[in-house]
């Protein structure tokens, strides 16, 4: 949470006492109820194995607050080839783990939000220290969500994100 007081919103007419700073997404879009009770498919606050052939792990999309002295995330899912996702489950609990190169991945997760579909946005996976999840790059292009990401966005836009999120059912 930002140190901001809160804001009146524009979708309820109510007083939010905080702006969320960060949102989760609790599972790739790919993960289906069913897949609970598959032997082949698991799915944790950080890794995601799909029916044993598809691989996924979260990370978070920074973006900076431009004016404001924070930044703005969404936690995302990230496709991954097999090799990378051994390569950084076995690295998991490693001190130095964050000089790893970045892992390719497509974007996994539906932020609905965002115009055309944020589904398959290519990204590097960043690994970062232990304890820390892993950073989401998206590459440089014309997408919305890359160039906030470049860029930056406003606390107004915070806000207005707070607004369809807080109200998306989400």
């Amino acid at each position: 949470m930002t140190r901001d007081p809160g804001f009146a919103c524009h979708s309820c007419g109510g007083f939010h006492a905080e702006i969320p700073m960060s949102y989760p997404a609790f599972a790739p879009v790919y993960w289906r109820a069913e897949l609970d009770e598959d032997p082949d498919s698991v799915l944790s606050a950080d890794q995601c194995v799909i029916e044993g052939r598809e691989y996924f792990s979260s990370g978070r999309l920074e973006i900076p607050v431009v004016d404001a002295e924070s930044v703005f995330s969404w936690d995302v899912w990230v496709s991954l080839s097999p090799q990378n996702f051994d390569r950084a489950a076995k690295l998991g609990e490693s001190a130095g783990r964050e000089r790893e190169p970045p892992y390719f991945g497509w974007l996994s997760t539906d932020l609905a939000l965002y115009s055309p579909s944020t589904i398959d946005l290519k990204t590097h996976l960043h690994t970062r220290p232990v304890g820390q999840r892993p950073l989401v790059e998206l590459e440089p292009t014309a997408h919305p969500l890359a160039i906030e990401q470049r860029e930056g966005i406003t606390m107004d836009r915070v806000r207005r994100i707070a607004e369809a999120v807080l109200h998306a059912g989400w």
